[in-house]
């Protein structure tokens, strides 16, 4: 598939100009007949030219959707008919497969489907939720609203997730090279540096013996302890794709030392957005339970999603079941409760996620903040023990000699 930019004429003698998907410049100028079109010049798009086929192998961002999904808002709000506006936004993405997958949707609709169905031919793009809120917006004659309110949530989503992973990026990087390089030192630097002790045919000190003891270990065994190391991985990865074995995986997650809560909280955070959004923009609780159920991606939190959405089809609340199922943090069931005596469920759940999200951001500062000195310190003090392990026969040797 390429994408071929046009200008055509339509029945009534109006020029229009557009952007088209096709597999050859014969077969995107047929299209454009199909539709009425008239084409008058036809060409590979310049965002498209040699990179066509490499487009649909890039991944659509949350942050790169949420920049499209505000710009078709604006240009609905503007007035402009969605085909037209569709086209526009396409043109201007120049990275990813967005650009090319808009294409199709804007052809879909002028074929006849709805908008919303259009974007539910291409799920890995548009998740339910992006598509559950987009018929919302079309039954309701809010399609504008409901784009403002995906671009919002979008953007939050985008943002929170970045300073999350970002925040998690130095220290993992910090511990992968400073194992790298103990690692290094202990197997090949080590070993050479203790066989010139021993031949200083002394008794070596305590530390120096175990710190030969410990090299000499890992110069004979390094290679059954990747592969033991290497075996407890692909076990561990085929438990984690039995049933069992990712309700576990996942259960454990949240009970981690320092990093459970933030992720069980980050959870919690999500889960409130979403929701909140969700019926804002006026989809049914049931289905909105449906939708962030298999948005989580845990199976943990999907199975007590589960529970509360079977208390809520026998006519519950919210609150309640997300009270019995243990799982969330109480804030979450309390403030629900609070949100439905007063009416106001959705604004209740962006509160809570805003509360979370400023917890998860504050907690994850203050834990990496505390985790860089102390990664640094323990790194200075197996470094410094294998210096004192190298040096103190060599003073004891020095003494000997004075």
């Amino acid at each position: 598939m390429a994408l071929y930019e046009y200008s055509a004429f339509d029945a009534q003698g109006k020029k229009q100009r557009g952007v088209i998907e096709a597999l050859s410049q014969k077969s995107a100028s047929h299209k454009l007949r199909d539709q009425g079109l008239f084409p008058t010049t036809l060409a590979v798009a310049r965002n498209a030219a040699g990179s066509a086929q490499r487009t649909f192998l890039r991944k659509v961002s949350a942050a790169q959707l949420g920049i499209a999904t505000r710009q078709l808002a604006t240009m609905i709000t503007a007035g402009m008919p969605l085909d037209e506006a569709l086209v526009m936004v396409a043109e201007q993405q120049t990275q990813g497969s967005l650009g090319s997958v808009l294409t199709r949707v804007r052809d879909d609709i002028l074929q006849g489907s709805a908008f919303h169905s259009a974007l539910q031919a291409h799920p890995k793009i548009f998740p339910p939720l992006y598509t559950n809120m987009i018929q919302v917006g079309e039954t309701s004659g809010t399609l504008d609203k409901v784009l403002l309110q995906l671009a919002e949530f979008t953007d939050e989503q985008a943002r929170f997730n970045s300073q999350f992973k970002a925040a998690l990026t130095y220290p993992l990087l910090m511990f992968l090279v400073g194992s790298g390089v103990l690692l290094f030192l202990m197997t090949f630097v080590v070993p050479k540096i203790t066989r010139m002790l021993e031949d200083l045919e002394q008794t070596l000190p305590l530390p120096t013996l175990l710190l030969m003891s410990f090299s000499s270990f890992l110069a004979t065994y390094w290679l059954l302890l990747l592969v033991l190391f290497v075996g407890f991985l692909w076990a561990a990865q085929r438990f984690s794709l039995t049933t069992r074995g990712r309700f576990w995986f996942d259960q454990k997650k949240y009970s981690m030392p320092l990093f459970g809560p933030l992720a069980l909280q980050n959870a919690t955070a999500r889960f409130a957005r979403t929701t909140a959004t969700l019926l804002h923009s006026g989809v049914p609780l049931l289905t909105t339970l449906e939708i962030v159920q298999n948005l989580l991606g845990n199976n943990y939190l999907q199975r007590a999603l589960e529970v509360v959405r079977e208390r809520v089809t026998e006519g519950a609340g919210l609150s309640e079941p997300l009270h019995e199922t243990g799982v969330f943090p109480a804030m979450l069931p309390q403030m629900a409760a609070v949100g439905e005596r007063s009416g106001e469920l959705e604004g209740m759940l962006f509160k809570v996620a805003e509360i979370y999200e400023h917890q998860v951001q504050t907690r994850l500062n203050g834990l990496m903040a505390l985790l860089e000195p102390l990664m640094i310190l323990l790194m200075g003090t197996v470094v410094g023990f294998i210096v004192l392990a190298i040096l103190l026969p060599i003073f004891q040797a020095s003494q000997g000699m004075g």
